[in-house]
């Protein structure tokens, strides 16, 4: 019973505002998640806009998760989503999305998304279980690759997805 009390302890982070002294850390981690990874360019010119935020998951002193999300009038999109390959599979991401989730309300911002690459299927199964729903296909989203990406979607119990004719639309064309 104490070791489980003390893996859950060890997986509770804090989560607060991205500061310029997190992104040697972000960075790091970025570069050990992904093959395509964001550059400090990437991150600076993202978060120099002004509905752009940037978060960080902290565990005592060390930057564990980051994330970077933008604020629509109706929903909030990732932009960038990570936790250290060291510290996964111990809730910290499940915590990262609560955080947005506690962001929403139902008379303003009811939903979050987010793109995921094709060939993520970690990622595209994590977010999964935190309740998003796959509602896209974006062909040859990603730049550097070419690779599609599968538009992903949460929104808040008793919302209908009002772009559910436009995404069918949108993927009809590529179905034989």
């Amino acid at each position: 019973m104490g070791f489980s009390r003390t893996e859950k302890d060890l997986s509770r982070v804090h989560i607060r505002w991205m500061i310029r002294r997190d992104m040697p850390e972000v960075l790091n981690a970025e570069k050990e998640s992904f093959e395509f990874s964001w550059t400090e360019d990437d991150f600076l010119r993202c978060l120099r806009q002004r509905n752009c935020i940037g978060m960080v998951a902290e565990q005592g002193e060390r930057v564990v998760g980051y994330m970077i999300y933008e604020l629509h009038k109706c929903k909030l999109h990732i932009m960038n989503f990570g936790v250290h390959p060291r510290c996964r599979r111990r809730g910290i991401g499940k915590q990262m999305v609560s955080k947005l989730i506690s962001k929403l309300s139902s008379h303003r911002r009811t939903s979050i998304t987010v793109e995921v690459r094709e060939t993520n299927l970690e990622a595209q199964l994590f977010f999964k279980s935190q309740g998003f729903k796959g509602v896209r296909v974006m062909r040859s989203f990603y730049e550097d690759s070419g690779e599609d990406a599968y538009l992903m979607r949460y929104s808040l119990r008793g919302e209908e997805f009002s772009e559910m004719e436009e995404a069918e639309d949108q993927v009809a064309p590529f179905r034989d």
